[in-house]
């Protein structure tokens, strides 16, 4: 049987190259059948890495099949997996994110949850020695994950492993970081061809505070005018996306990277009071600014307060 590698829903390019170096690693050097799949279409950044280091894009799947083998990846949450997950043979979890519980497993299974900022770092710690024998697409692929969730260095959730980790694979390859990162930045910056819905669920997360649903979605950008002047848009597409989704409000954090600073769309008192509550910030209009707020997973989600 062929084991299933995937990470979370609305890939990111960490849950797109994540399941193609575990996938290699498990075919090449554990010599076990295994394929890499996505949950939905890759962002604009994670396409672009694709294309750049010669990768296969996977096929993107909807569900998992019953009694199907699956390794997961950069995530261990059940809302960001499909609906079958529950009646799958998960035989791994390798993530970096806090244990969010609710999965359960056919029997024994390997868990490798880091402190770490990226999935790839954790992979290329496990994959160990092998790693010298893998294509040059395949480390860069590792590369560009770590750079992409550290928002080259920037951001809060680095560690100094991250840093050395990417280092020696630039190294390795040749490659410029900051050029690299460069033009990821801008791959993911060029959000033209998307609707207001699809921003909205293009890098989200389900979260709940108190009995208060919320999808909290995040646009990592080195242009942030192109997104907030859609900011009416968006704000008037939130209610729409929030009721498909059985969340009470959608909150919207447009990230300027090269700034390091957060804005975060405020379409009505709701969410007003959150951001007042969670930020120590004082909300005048339908955006409100947050100096140095750059991490959904270290600053947003443990301040967020209804």
């Amino acid at each position: 049987m062929t084991t299933k590698v995937f990470g979370h829903k609305a890939p990111d390019t960490d849950s797109t190259g994540s399941p193609i170096i575990w996938a290699w690693y498990l075919n090449t050097v554990k010599g076990v059948p295994a394929q890499p799949v996505l949950l939905g279409e890759p962002n604009t950044e994670a396409a672009f890495i694709l294309t750049h280091f010669g990768l296969d894009k996977p096929e993107i799947i909807t569900d998992i099949a019953e009694g199907e083998q699956v390794v997961i990846v950069d995530t261990n949450n059940p809302a960001e997996l499909p609906k079958g997950i529950h009646g799958a043979d998960i035989t791994a979890i390798i993530d970096h994110h806090k244990l969010v519980g609710g999965l359960e497993t056919k029997g024994p299974i390997d868990i490798t949850i880091r402190p770490l900022a990226c999935t790839a770092t954790i992979m290329h710690d496990l994959i160990g020695d092998d790693l010298k024998d893998a294509p040059d697409g395949i480390k860069g692929a590792m590369l560009a994950c770590i750079l992409s969730d550290t928002l080259e260095f920037r951001s809060p959730t680095t560690t100094d492993h991250d840093r050395a980790v990417c280092n020696a694979l630039a190294k390795d390859l040749g490659i410029d970081i900051a050029d690299l990162a460069t033009k990821m930045f801008e791959a993911k910056s060029d959000v033209s061809a998307f609707t207001e819905t699809e921003l909205l669920r293009m890098d989200s997360k389900e979260y709940k505070v108190g009995t208060t649903g919320l999808r909290v979605s995040v646009l990592e950008t080195t242009a942030p005018k192109m997104v907030l002047d859609r900011k009416e848009a968006l704000m008037a597409a939130m209610p729409g996306v929030a009721n498909e989704d059985g969340a009470n409000e959608v909150l919207l954090f447009v990230i300027d990277i090269l700034n390091e600073e957060a804005t975060l769309l405020v379409p009505n008192d709701t969410v007003k009071t959150i951001a007042e509550a969670s930020f120590g910030c004082n909300v005048t209009g339908d955006t409100v600014v947050l100096p140095g707020i750059m991490s959904r997973k270290k600053q947003i989600i443990p301040n967020l307060k209804a």
